[in-house]
């Protein structure tokens, strides 16, 4: 029983931690995608065994209540999920003064709790608070010693090696599948004859040779679309979310007009544009 109140107080963490990075990312006029936001909540709390463990769909089962759990959060109207990333709106911004706890935030979000009316809309994080700290004269003369201490440079050898290392990690790069298919339940509407179908022409990704990417624009119709990756025409290799194998689908909540899906190999993810 103990296990489960700790991992609801842990989640109740990480999803503090997504709409505080959401905030941090509007006050830097910045969008940031769905897997950073995730990832930067999981390194704030870490997964234990538990929720470390994969799901049939390669993903942790932390990672899978984190993303259900931050439907609570669009459902209160403090973010979006959008084509292009996930962003927080001026209520969620103002839900952060008025819940900066997680236990604060689980517990309106539970409760359906508003943000109270007079809360206005912070523009910039809280000041951090000053710590006091009584350094003796031997302590001060230490961090000066500390601040002035010259680093060593690398050896010749040493950087020898790192040159070869990223030199191998370039040549590795260039290890491309033939060919990559954004194959989903849109597929029709670029023109294939049946959709999550990998091996038309009209699925396929183009390489692009300077990023290495996989890029693909497509015009679709406003609407709520799934996919996967799917390497060299077929569904024997495939990815899903977060660059799982054979993992659950991506999804594309659509306002229609021209959106662009990059594929990038070295992780097996997908971005939106």
């Amino acid at each position: 029983m103990a296990r489960n109140a700790n991992a609801v107080e842990k989640l109740d963490l990480r999803l503090k931690a997504v709409l505080d990075g959401l905030a941090e990312a509007a006050w830097a006029d910045e969008t940031v995608d769905a897997r950073a936001v995730l990832a930067g909540a999981v390194e704030a709390v870490p997964f234990d065994e538990h929720e470390a463990f994969l799901l049939s769909g390669g993903i942790p089962r932390g990672h899978k209540a984190l993303t259900t759990a931050t439907a609570k959060l669009v459902k209160a109207g403090w973010m979006v999920k959008g084509r292009s990333g996930w962003s927080i709106t001026e209520d969620g911004l103002r839900a952060t003064v008025a819940f900066p706890t997680a236990t604060a935030l689980a517990e309106a979000l539970a409760a359906g709790t508003p943000v109270p009316a007079d809360i206005p809309v912070p523009t910039a994080p809280p000041a951090p608070k000053k710590r006091v700290r009584k350094a003796t004269a031997k302590a001060a003369a230490k961090e000066d010693t500390e601040l002035v201490t010259p680093q060593a440079l690398p050896a010749a050898e040493e950087i020898s090696e790192a040159a070869h290392e990223a030199e191998a990690v370039a040549i590795a790069d260039l290890d491309q599948p033939h060919a990559v298919a954004i194959a989903g339940d849109f597929a029709k509407h670029l023109g294939a004859e049946e959709d999550w179908t990998p091996q038309p022409d009209e699925v396929q990704m183009g390489l692009d040779a300077s990023s290495r990417v996989w890029v693909r624009t497509v015009d679709l119709p406003a609407g709520h679309y799934a996919f996967k990756i799917a390497i060299n025409r077929s569904w024997d290799e495939n990815y899903g979310a977060f660059g799982a194998f054979n993992g659950a689908n991506h999804e594309l909540a659509h306002d229609g007009g021209p959106v662009t899906i990059a594929y990038d190999h070295s992780t097996k993810d997908i971005a939106f544009s």
